[in-house]
């Protein structure tokens, strides 16, 4: 089908009914979607039927993509590019560098999402490591196991980061030993004033005791 005859809008309360309907054949879990109706995209048809529905949920740097589900598997493929295109500004708007996903069709794999290497793996948002807590849908659609997609190179971007504020840290840190030899300093005259100004009362207290009646007469 032409992606034209298909658009893709945020869910509403309103396609819940339609929702419960796809995630049933689906066999996902209707009510736990339903508390998290926020994160799906729908698509609808020429004649405003919502065909199809994916989840996006976002963790920091990362992003979701779960509970793929179709009442008319004929526009799979080009609600996916629709929904690609709705993943790609929301990754944009929310600074997300990298996209994880167990959903298992030769349209992701094509479009380039890859199995994680372990050292990849471990940037698995912790909240997502539970299947059962992503919503991920069906069994046997899980034991396809992980697909991710780099959106920015982590790295790069952090070593950019690191190499532009090092100036920045090293006036800091520059700054702060300015202060805390001042500091130092401040502490140390108070510390002789103190010393000093203890020895002149020690000196007129002696002196008051000796000479505490000069006024007397012998």
């Amino acid at each position: 089908m032409n992606p034209q005859n298909l658009r893709v809008r945020r869910a509403t309360v309103d396609d819940i009914a339609t929702l419960r309907q796809t995630w049933e054949a689906m066999r996902f879990s209707p009510d736990d979607l339903e508390k998290r109706l926020t994160e799906f995209q729908v698509v609808e048809n020429a004649a405003g039927e919502v065909v199809g529905a994916m989840g996006i949920q976002l963790s920091g740097q990362h992003a979701l993509l779960h509970s793929e589900g179709y009442s008319d598997f004929g526009v799979a493929d080009a609600a996916r590019q629709l929904f690609w295109e709705r993943i790609q500004t929301l990754a944009s708007n929310h600074g997300v560098f990298r996209i994880w996903t167990q959903e298992q069709s030769p349209f992701w794999k094509h479009l380039g999402f890859q199995p994680p290497t372990a050292e990849i793996s471990s940037r698995l948002p912790a909240g997502w490591k539970n299947e059962s807590d992503v919503g991920l849908g069906a069994t046997e659609r899980r034991e396809g196991g992980w697909l991710t997609y780099r959106l920015k190179d982590e790295e790069a971007i952090a070593a950019a980061l690191e190499k532009e504020f090092a100036p920045f840290m090293a006036g800091e840190k520059s700054e702060t030993e300015k202060i805390s030899e001042k500091a130092r300093m401040i502490n140390t005259f108070i510390t002789i004033a103190g010393f000093a100004i203890g020895i002149i009362g020690f000196g007129i207290a002696i002196y008051l005791f000796i000479n505490r009646n000069p006024f007397s007469q012998h």
